[in-house]
């Protein structure tokens, strides 16, 4: 008897351990009895009826995919390698599991398979330079395929464009020569404005002719400030025009 009720109480903990189940706050069991769709179940402590229920289990947190580097010929015949990064969550555990043998799986290769035609669709100028919008449309088609099983694509990142050699040194060419061209046009907008303070200048000491004398006291007054022992310097006559004008008188 005693050997009986020791099989009869493994056999109820086998029959308990097998019939219960704790479920975390971010998951839940997608539960099966007798092979057809029962429900969803979750989270805590779940009880399941042995040989009868299945389940399956599925997290509901966001999961962060990297999408390996896939070789891309754009619009513009130019051969690049493009990776990225995909950021999405099961939203319809059901789907994801009735409707889908792997959706992790499935998600991989449609986001590899939905780079390469975006991109393919795509100019190197505008993959370089619209790179919020590129990222936009891979999330939107992404999103409407993967619908149908339950997952929602959060965000799609595009991370690394690796150009050839020589498109990277010719655009390298195109840069420099941007950044000489917008030197040129700041230091002629430099000369234009400092011609145009000159002519001000000139008009002002046109009108006031004791303006130009006191610029050169001025300019005195800069050159000894050097400490320079000997300062030679040409007197103008109009300077001393109005000396001469007095004594006359």
């Amino acid at each position: 008897m005693p050997v009986a009720y020791i099989i009869l109480a493994f056999v109820i903990i086998a029959f308990l351990a097998s019939s219960i189940k704790i479920v975390r706050e971010y998951e839940r069991l997608v539960v099966f009895r007798l092979g057809r769709y029962l429900s969803v179940k979750g989270p805590g402590i779940i009880l399941l009826i042995p040989i009868m229920d299945k389940a399956v289990r599925v997290s509901l947190r966001t999961v962060v995919m990297d999408v390996p580097s896939q070789d891309v010929i754009t619009k513009d015949n130019v051969s690049i390698k493009v990776n990225a990064v995909l950021y999405f969550r099961v939203m319809d555990c059901a789907k994801a599991v009735i409707e889908v043998e792997n959706y992790f799986e499935a998600t991989s290769q449609l986001s590899q398979t939905t780079l390469r035609s975006i991109m393919g669709e795509s100019e190197l100028d505008e993959i370089l330079s619209e790179r919020e919008m590129i990222n936009e449309r891979l999330q939107q088609v992404i999103d409407k395929q993967s619908d149908a099983w339950g997952v929602k694509v959060r965000l799609v990142e595009v991370k690394h464009i690796d150009l050839p050699g020589e498109m990277q040194r010719a655009m390298a060419r195109q840069a420099e020569a941007e950044r000489e061209r917008r030197a040129k046009v700041i230091a002629a907008e430099g000369e234009y404005q400092a011609s145009a303070k000159l002519g001000e200048a000139a008009r002002v000491i046109g009108e006031h002719p004791v303006a130009i004398q006191l610029r050169f006291l001025q300019t005195l007054t800069e050159i000894a400030a050097d400490k320079n022992s000997t300062t030679i310097f040409p007197i103008p006559i109009e300077l001393l025009k109005p000396f001469l004008d007095k004594g006359n008188h």
